[in-house]
């Protein structure tokens, strides 16, 4: 009867461990990868243009955002057992680029377009980290303070720029 028990209890530890993450966590973690693959591409573009001091901290966050994406990855990883493609890899599209000569061309992106995309980034990855818990209630708490951070202290909340 032990030995019986003994196995029970082995095999739902098993079946515990043999289950996927559920398809909301994914999806949010996802969702969370693709903002900040974004996220670091767009500092890192505004970088470029950017006076010295706010080039720098334009710099560090496209490289925060780019370790957060590192983080999400190796925990859909760990979740998945094998990489997960992020919503851009998986989306297949093709697009007509239609150019007429009477519009303005676009404008580039600003300090205050990043500020705009971390804010949304921060408000995004804290519901998210409400609806999660352990670790990945954490590592999305994290990246929303981050990004909280980011904004307000390293580009003064945009209003300088």
């Amino acid at each position: 009867m032990l030995v019986g028990a003994a196995t029970l209890a082995l095999l739902g530890a098993a079946a515990a461990c043999g289950k996927p993450a559920p398809r909301l966590d994914v999806d949010a973690l996802v969702a969370q990868l693709d903002r900040a693959q974004a996220d670091s591409e767009l500092a890192a573009t505004v970088a470029t243009t950017a006076p010295p001091p706010v080039a720098k901290a334009l710099t560090a966050i496209a490289a925060e955002r780019a370790a957060h994406a590192q983080a999400l990855t190796d925990e859909l990883t760990r979740m998945n057992g094998a990489p997960t493609p992020t919503a851009a890899a998986t989306t297949t599209s093709s697009t007509t680029t239609t150019t007429t000569m009477t519009g303005e061309p676009p404008q580039p992106p600003t300090t205050k377009d990043v500020v705009a995309s971390l804010r949304q980034a921060a408000d995004a990855a804290a519901t998210a980290a409400a609806q999660q818990s352990g670790y990945r209630a954490g590592l999305l708490g994290s990246i929303a303070a981050s990004c909280t951070t980011a904004f307000t202290v390293a580009l003064g909340g945009g209003q300088d720029t």
